[in-house]
């Protein structure tokens, strides 16, 4: 039997092709919830992820398993629009002549910009078009100073540096060139006309959740099944589940731990030196919409990181009519004033700060607020990300047959998402089976 800690995608991808290749599998999740960061509020209509996701062109795995699941018709390719907000004023940055007209940059600043986003190296007046073909060559170069050299510093103080303060705060510094540059490959495509072409499913991704569910079988899922310890050799040879007030060894022939490195180094003693940040994200249901954007990056001071409306991505009646909106920010320190903050704390403190963004803002529009927290919910991609991340296969390091696919692994680099879970997933399961 092939063990499995971990019930998000990530542990119930490595289940799924397991299962395909004919081996037996056991998934055991500590919480009585499956689905990790992909958990769901109820709306009047369509379940609304706690915390928001949309996927991008490059994003080919999930499609593939989507479609496997037979929901690959519920998978839609929408426009999701961008903005800035700057000094009051939310400029829109998707097409040409929005980004041409857009005040903070100038013409120059304009033309380094764009020709980074299409990896182009400019310096020194002639293109090169394979200076950024190799991320490893970037893994020790701070992101100030790669930015100051491959652009200017216009570009930097006045587009890149607001959006390095809302996701890494006062880690910003540590970050690597490698994550930007990797980032900027992650990214989708761009219809010139319209903006960026982002993906959903219809239904929602608790959709896809349910049906990997049904396919690995609810008998081989265990929830408020934790983990309590690894025992090994040279080799796994069972896994420690406490469930219902009882502990029980389970004899396993391989075991894919799909959490977060911290319990890795508590079963077995395997150090992961990759930080992680936490996140407070908020969902809004209002009686109407606050802008007419998707994502709306800030530059002024505001108490969150960005505001993602989704139903101006999704529309509005496929939940019942409810305009959706996330209020989103990173936590770099579990002391920081946010996180320490009750619901209703952060209800008031973001309300208040939609005020002061959008002065038209009635808060009686808001019919309901969710409060979602998580301690780790991503990397912090510091410089020589990639000489920490968990190897898939743990043989060398720990003992043979035990395999890794959370967070720490490297499909979920440059950025965390659930394409990276699931090819993490499958990363494993297929090193399991040989392949």
């Amino acid at each position: 039997m092939i063990g499995i800690v971990g019930g998000g995608m990530a542990g119930l991808a490595a289940a799924h092709r397991l299962q395909q290749r004919g081996h037996e599998v056991q998934v055991f999740e500590a919480s009585d919830d499956l689905g990790g960061l992909a958990a769901t509020y109820e709306t009047r209509g369509d379940p609304i992820e706690k915390f928001y996701h949309h996927l991008s062109k490059s994003e080919e795995t999930i499609v593939e398993l989507a479609e496997e699941l037979g929901l690959g018709d519920e998978v839609e390719w929408r426009v999701g629009k961008n903005a800035y907000y700057v000094d009051g004023v939310v400029h829109p940055l998707d097409t040409p002549g929005e980004i041409l007209a857009y005040p903070h940059l100038s013409l120059y600043d304009k033309f380094r910009l764009g020709m980074l986003t299409l990896e182009v190296d400019v310096r020194g007046g002639v293109p090169a078009f394979d200076t950024y073909d190799d991320l490893a060559d970037f893994e020790d170069v701070p992101i100030r100073e790669f930015l100051l050299e491959h652009t200017t510093r216009g570009v930097y103080e006045f587009f890149f540096e607001p959006l390095l303060d809302a996701k890494f705060g006062s880690r910003k510094e540590d970050v690597s060139a490698a994550w930007l540059l990797g980032r900027i490959k992650f990214r989708g495509e761009r219809d010139l006309r319209r903006g960026e072409i982002l993906g959903y499913l219809d239904g929602g991704f608790a959709q896809l959740l349910d049906a990997l569910v049904a396919d690995v079988g609810r008998e081989h899922i265990e929830t408020d099944a934790r983990v309590t310890g690894i025992q090994h050799g040279d080799a796994v040879e069972s896994v420690t589940v406490e469930q219902d007030g009882t502990t029980t060894d389970h004899d396993v022939d391989a075991l894919v731990v799909a959490t977060m490195p911290h319990l890795l180094e508590r079963w077995v003693g395997y150090e992961c030196d990759i930080d992680f940040q936490g996140s407070v994200c908020a969902v809004l249901g209002m009686d109407e919409p606050l802008m007419d954007t998707y994502w709306l990056n800030i530059a002024d001071d505001a108490p969150f990181g960005a505001l993602i409306e989704h139903t101006n991505f999704v529309p509005a009646e496929r939940y019942g009519g409810e305009h959706l909106l996330y209020a989103a920010s990173y936590v770099q320190d579990l002391d920081e004033a946010l996180w320490e903050m009750d619901d209703g704390e952060v209800r008031e403190h973001w309300l208040t700060g939609i005020e002061d963004l959008f002065p038209d803002f009635d808060r009686s529009s808001v019919e309901w607020m969710e409060v979602g927290r998580n301690p780790r919910t991503a990397p912090v991609y510091e410089r020589g990300y990639l000489e920490k991340v968990v190897p898939y296969d743990l043989g060398e390091d720990v003992a043979e047959g035990l395999y890794y696919a959370g967070m720490a692994s490297r499909a979920q680099y440059p950025e965390r998402s659930l394409n990276g879970a699931i090819v993490a997933g499958y990363e494993c399961a297929d090193r399991i089976d040989g392949l």
